[in-house]
């Protein structure tokens, strides 16, 4: 739709007016305090409702949100005024892309089949930072089903070194070995070279 504005052109705004008032960690806050209640089932729906007046919404934003920057909370009249207000998590996700470029951090996220320890952890760490060239934030789950090792996302990279990708290559070079090249599986095609 035309006149529509991306979560990635509200975020850089923001981003640039919290510079300019040098408040970008604190703005980072507010707008999680913003997604969590925009995010609310309730307030969503009271939001998007349309026949609540658009100041009975907006003055329901200045209540929940007083706690915010104003011109946070500025920010979210202009969503909801727009109808827009289901950007606010793709604001968050994108201000925050901004400000760990700006600060010079990458976000990781590392799956383990069990539980890392400290030390792993460390390593993890120095590896990727030392790849990046940047400040490592990891985040960590537990994920039994890649059943060993590691998988590593990095922005939009992933590193897969679980047993299961490794099990799944080895199998799919058994698959090519056993049949192989230019097999046909018997769909629209001969396959005893007839």
């Amino acid at each position: 739709m035309p006149g529509r504005v991306s979560g990635k052109r509200y975020a850089q705004a923001i981003f640039e007016l919290a510079r300019e008032q040098d408040q970008l960690d604190q703005w980072a806050v507010d707008l999680q305090v913003v997604d969590q209640v925009v995010q609310d089932p309730e307030f969503r729906v009271f939001l998007n409702h349309a026949d609540v007046p658009l100041g009975q919404k907006t003055q329901a934003v200045d209540v929940v949100l007083r706690d915010v920057h104003p011109l946070v909370r500025n920010l979210v009249h202009v969503l909801v005024v727009r109808g827009q207000s289901d950007l606010a998590a793709g604001i968050l996700d994108d201000y925050t892309d901004i400000l760990d470029d700006y600060h010079g951090r990458q976000r990781v996220n590392v799956t383990s089949a069990v539980p890392l320890s400290d030390g792993q952890l460390e390593r993890i760490t120095r590896f990727i930072s030392d790849l990046t060239r940047r400040e490592v934030l990891v985040s960590t789950q537990v994920d039994d089903s890649i059943i060993g090792g590691i998988v590593i996302q990095i922005g939009d990279q992933l590193l897969d070194g679980s047993t299961r990708s490794r099990l799944e290559s080895l199998r799919n070079q058994m698959h090519s070995a056993v049949i192989g090249p230019g097999f046909s599986t018997g769909q629209g095609g001969d396959t005893n070279g007839d």
